[in-house]
């Protein structure tokens, strides 16, 4: 991807979750409905530091894309690498549409949604993946050796458990209302769960990093089309338990049968051309 047109992207992301998360730190001052308590603010929420994390990689990328001279060594592509490689990729959405889907009581009560619009819903639970699938389109990444990755994600992970037992301990109120339905195995057991996820999609992440990023011009355009493919026939399925909340424009789009066809036209009648013009 031409440069002008990765920074343009960087600069767009980094734009969109600061949005996010000043819309976010301005609700903080509104009446809390109840399930959301003052102590610790929204630092004590995972989606909260996850958006903090997606607004600083992003702020970083559109800094190195802007700088002059050679960036694949510098430091901040390094730093920038780590935090998209280890710790950026889509556990939240993950774990919340997987907990969503079984009982929305145990991750987001629906009382909260008087509080919070659908939009900012997806906004920090939905979009979060097609955008970092968007990063991994535009330009290659160095992934770190898995024993610093796993030693990196177990100290974070480490410390955000700390963070919310010691709120737990404090004001005798489970940050996720899922948390207290385990004992204290039940709870280590949880938390070694999540790691195994997380370290899947590092694995999932580096994996796909290799394949985009290890094939021709005509191959990578047509893997671009599979993949939007995949994600245009999956959304309806990821959406359709809860529709009813989702405005008109979003439903609207995930049931689109328009959309897929012509997107996949577009994309691999030009990596066509393309491979004839290089031919």
């Amino acid at each position: 991807m031409p440069s002008t047109l990765r920074a343009a992207f960087h600069i767009s992301a980094f734009g969109w979750y600061t949005f996010i998360v000043n819309y976010l730190a301005a609700k903080d001052g509104e009446e809390l409905p109840a399930g959301i308590f003052v102590y610790g603010g929204p630092w004590k929420y995972l989606t909260f530091l996850n958006l903090l994390l997606q607004m600083t990689f992003f702020g970083l990328a559109a800094v190195n894309d802007l700088q002059p001279g050679e960036k694949a060594e510098s430091a901040l592509n390094r730093w920038k690498d780590l935090l998209f490689s280890v710790f950026a990729f889509p556990f939240v959405v993950v774990l919340f549409w997987t907990i969503f889907a079984y009982d929305r009581e145990l991750v987001y009560p629906a009382n909260i949604d008087a509080f919070f619009p659908p939009w900012i819903n997806h906004a920090m639970h939905t979009l979060v993946l097609p955008v970092l699938l968007g990063e991994v389109l535009v330009q290659p990444h160095t992934y770190p050796q898995m024993r610093h990755a796993l030693a990196a994600l177990s100290v974070v992970g480490v410390a955000y458990l700390s963070w919310i037992v010691w709120v737990y301990l404090t004001v005798g109120v489970w940050v996720y209302p899922l948390l207290g339905h385990f004992s204290a195995a039940g709870l280590l057991g949880f938390f070694f769960f999540n790691m195994a996820v997380v370290t899947l999609l590092y694995l999932l992440g580096d994996r796909l990093n290799s394949q985009i990023w290890s094939e021709t011009c005509y191959f990578y355009s047509w893997r671009l089309a599979s993949l939007c493919q995949i994600l245009l026939y999956i959304a309806p399925l990821l959406f359709s338990s809860f529709q009813e909340r989702t405005s008109g424009v979003i439903k609207h789009f995930c049931i689109s049968e328009t959309a897929l066809p012509l997107l996949t036209t577009i994309i691999v009648s030009s990596s066509k051309q393309k491979f004839i013009n290089i031919a």
